[in-house]
C-alpha cells in the first residue's frame, strides 16, 4: 500500500491478536506491525514484523523490490515485534546495512547473536538515500534504551516507531479513513497509559525536541496501528496532555472479593461521592473478572482511584496486588487515592494496600474504609459517608 511516492507499506495486519507483550497487553481490535520500503536512488527498508510472520513479510517484499538492491534496513526499535524478520532479511539482503543507535546494536546482537553489518546513528545524523534523506531522532526510553525515529525529507514524513501508535487492526491504513474515531483516540490512550506512560516526563522533553527541530511532519507512520495523516498535530496534543500528570473528572473503584462483602463496599462508597459530586465520573472494576490493561487505561484517565481487598492469609487477593503492581510501574503523578476492605480477624490488608498507593506516588487519604465479616446497614451508612468523605478531599 502507498504511503507516498517513494514509501509503501509492506507491514502485517494482524486481525486475531488478542494479547501483546506475551500476555500482559489485550489488544481486543488487533493490530499491526507496521513496516515500510522507501525507494529513492538508494533503497531502504524501516523496521520488519514479529517473528511468526517473517516468512509471508519475506515474500511480499519480493514482490516489490530486489533484495540485492536493498542497500539500508533501519531498526527504529530492536524488541521482535519490530524486527522479528529481520535475520532472514539480513540473509536475503546481503549488500544491506543495519543502521540502528548504539544500544540498537547492543539489542539486536543480544536478541539474534549475530555481528551483522551495523551503522551507529544518534540524533542529528543524516543518510541521504539520493534525491531525500532520512534525519535520525534517538528517543531513548520511549520506551526501550534504543528507540528512535526518523524523518524523511521532501515527503516529510516521520517514522516514529512505538510512539504515537495504538493496536488497531484496519486495512485502511490512515486517520481520516476511520470512521470509529473516538475508538481509535481511545486505543490511543490505552497504547499511551500501558506502554508510555512509565516515561512521561521523557515523551514531553522529545515532544519538545522534535518541535524545536522544526520538521515539516505531513505523516506520523507509526510501528503499530493507524497512520496519521489529517489529525497531525491533534495527536502531538493529545500526547502532550497525556505526558503531563493527566487526569479527566473521573474516580476508578477497583475491588476484589471472596463473598461480597468487598464488592458491597465498593459499591456504597461510589453511591456516597456520586451524592457528593454528581459531575464525577465513577467507574468500579473488579480487578479478578476484568481486563487488567483496561483498569490500567481507567487509574491513568482518573483523578483518584480506591482499591480494596479482603484480608487473605494476613495479605491482600492475588488480583489486587497484581494492579497494584502494574499501577507502582506507571510512575504516575497529581492522583490521590485509598484503600478499603472487609476482614474477618485481622485488618492486615488496609495497610498493604495504603502502603503500596504511597509507594506509587499518590497522595493517600489518611480515613481508610474497613468493614469486618458482612456490612452491616449501620456500616454502609458509614461506607456512604466515606465516599462522601472521599469525593471532597478529592476536589471538584
Amino acid at each position: 500500500m502507498k504511503i507516498s511516492n517513494s514509501v509503501t507499506w509492506i507491514g502485517k495486519i494482524y486481525w486475531e491478536l488478542r494479547k501483546f507483550h506475551g500476555e500482559q497487553l489485550s489488544t481486543y481490535k488487533g493490530s499491526s506491525y507496521n513496516s515500510y520500503l522507501v525507494k529513492d536512488d538508494k533503497i531502504a527498508v524501516i523496521d520488519t514484523v514479529w517473528t511468526p510472520f517473517a516468512e509471508e513479510f519475506i515474500e511480499n517484499l519480493k514482490k516489490e523490490v530486489d533484495f540485492e538492491k536493498i542497500d539500508y534496513i533501519i531498526v527504529t526499535h530492536a524488541e521482535p515485534d519490530h524486527s522479528g524478520a529481520l535475520p532472514i532479511l539480513v540473509e536475503n539482503a546481503k549488500n544491506a546495512k543495519i543502521i540502528c543507535s548504539a544500544n540498537g546494536a547492543k539489542s539486536i546482537k543480544g536478541y539474534y547473536h549475530k555481528d551483522w553489518d551495523f551503522q551507529i546513528v544518534k540524533t542529528g545524523d543524516k543518510l541521504s538515500l539520493g534525491s531525500k534523506e532520512l534525519i535520525f531522532i534517538e528517543a531513548p526510553m520511549l520506551h526501550w534504551p534504543d528507540t528512535m525515529m526518523c524523518f524523511l525529507s521532501e515527503e516529510n514524513i516521520l517514522f516514529s516507531s512505538d510512539i504515537f501508535g495504538q493496536h488497531f487492526a484496519s486495512y485502511d491504513l490512515f486517520d481520516y479513513q476511520i470512521e470509529e474515531n473516538d475508538i481509535l483516540y481511545y486505543e490511543a490512550l490505552k497504547y499511551f497509559a500501558n506502554i508510555i506512560a512509565p516515561f512521561a516526563k521523557k515523551t514531553i522533553k522529545k515532544i519538545e525536541e522534535l518541535t524545536a527541530l522544526n520538521l515539516p511532519i505531513d505523516i506520523i507512520a507509526t510501528a503499530h496501528g493507524i497512520i496519521w495523516r489529517k489529525d497531525i498535530s491533534k495527536i502531538i496534543e493529545k500526547y502532550k496532555e497525556w505526558s503531563s500528570a493527566y487526569k479527566e473528572n473521573q474516580i476508578t473503584i477497583i475491588y476484589d472479593t471472596m463473598y461480597d462483602s468487598t464488592r458491597k463496599m465498593a459499591e456504597t462508597i461510589a453511591e456516597g461521592i456520586k451524592a457528593f459530586n454528581s459531575n464525577s465520573i465513577v467507574k468500579i472494576y473488579n480487578s479478578a473478572r476484568s481486563d487488567n490493561s483496561d483498569i490500567i487505561t481507567e487509574v491513568f484517565r482518573s483523578k483518584a482511584v480506591l482499591i480494596g481487598s479482603p484480608t487473605y492469609n494476613n495479605g491482600i487477593l492475588n488480583s489486587t496486588a497484581a494492579i497494584l503492581e502494574e499501577i507502582k510501574g506507571l510512575s504516575l503523578e497529581g492522583k490521590k487515592a485509598a484503600a478499603f476492605g472487609s476482614y474477618g480477624w485481622s485488618p492486615a490488608n488496609i495497610k498493604i494496600i495504603s502502603e503500596f498507593l504511597k509507594e506509587s506516588g499518590f497522595e493517600v487519604y489518611g480515613d481508610t474504609a474497613k468493614v469486618q465479616w458482612n456490612p452491616t446497614q449501620e456500616d454502609k451508612a458509614k461506607l456512604f459517608e466515606f465516599g462522601q468523605k472521599f469525593a471532597e478531599f478529592v476536589g471538584k
